[in-house]
Formats: C-alpha cells, sequence, structure tokens
C-alpha cells in the first residue's frame, strides 16, 4: 500500500489551527472543549484531505467542520449553550478590567444564543463571513442565515443591556 504524503497537510494545520479555535471557542464559550471540537474536526479533515485538498476550500471546509462539530456537541451536552451564572456588573469605564468584563458579557451573551444563531453570529462578524459564505458553510439557505443572524443578534443586544453595556447603531441602525 503506497503511504500517504500528509505534509501539506501538516502545513495547513500549522496555519489554520489559531483560526479555528478562535472560531470553535466563540461558538462553544470554553477554551478547552474548542480545543476538542477543532481536534475532532482536524480529525475528520484528514480523512477527506485527499478530496479537499485538490480544491481551494480546505480553510472553508475547516472552519464548516469546526462549526458542525460544535453544534453537534451543543446538541449533546447542557453544558455548552446554557449558563446558570449571572451577567456580571461591570465596573466604571475608567476601570483598568472594564475591558476584560465586556468580554465577559460578550461570551456569556454567546453561550445563551442558539447554537445556530450563535454559529451565523460568529461565522458573520468575528470571522467576517459574507451571508452567502456562511450559508454556504452551515449548509442553510441564506435566508435562514438572515433570520438566524437577525435573532441572535437580539438576543446578544438583550444580553449585553442586562450586563450593562449599551451599543450604539452602526451604519443603518442594524
Amino acid at each position: 500500500m503506497a503511504r500517504r504524503d500528509d505534509s501539506a497537510y501538516v502545513d495547513f494545520v500549522n496555519a489554520a489551527s489559531r483560526s479555528l479555535r478562535r472560531t470553535a471557542y466563540l461558538v462553544c464559550g470554553d477554551w478547552g472543549l474548542a480545543e476538542d471540537l477543532v481536534q475532532d474536526a482536524l480529525l475528520k479533515l484528514y480523512v477527506a484531505w485527499p478530496r479537499v485538498a485538490s480544491v481551494e476550500g480546505a480553510h472553508g471546509y475547516a472552519r464548516r467542520t469546526v462549526v458542525n462539530v460544535a453544534i453537534d456537541a451543543g446538541r449533546k451536552s447542557s453544558k455548552f449553550g446554557h449558563t446558570s451564572a449571572e451577567i456580571p456588573e461591570l465596573p466604571d469605564d475608567r476601570d483598568a478590567v472594564g475591558a476584560f468584563d465586556t468580554r465577559t458579557v460578550v461570551m456569556a451573551g454567546l453561550r445563551e444564543l442558539p447554537p445556530k444563531a450563535r454559529a451565523c453570529v460568529v461565522l458573520r462578524y468575528f470571522d467576517d463571513l459574507s451571508v452567502q459564505e456562511t450559508a454556504q458553510i452551515l449548509g442553510i439557505s441564506v435566508g435562514t442565515v438572515k433570520s438566524q443572524t437577525s435573532r441572535g443578534l437580539e438576543l446578544l443586544r438583550s444580553t449585553l443591556e442586562r450586563g450593562g453595556v449599551t451599543l450604539e447603531p452602526v451604519g443603518d441602525g442594524r
């Protein structure tokens, strides 16, 4: 049996792992779980590598796999996406810890979102993908991306306001 050359796969993993971990973390809210999700996704990518490497979409495939693995994990685990912890009060803006607390509130808000809405918000606003790219990665329609993103942003806005973070409308007010 011929031995497979894995150097291109190893190079891809080395280049993309950080970005994939960040996306996984934003979807699940836990660095340890994000590491596990990325490892699961990279294993699936390894199996599909001969097919995926021949096209220019390896990173898109890997990102889609990470998000799908995260959503599947969320369906199987009660610790994913649901938190009983209260959103912390934010200190005065001059407090040096304020930026960390704001991040804590944002992550708590993301954890409260349903998995599909969370994936849409993360891919659209944290990974800066278009509606079409997000739809392709999640395997859903453009309309579903728009409605899930809108729902997710509204829930996130509500969570942030409860946590004391006020958002100013950007651009067209959405």
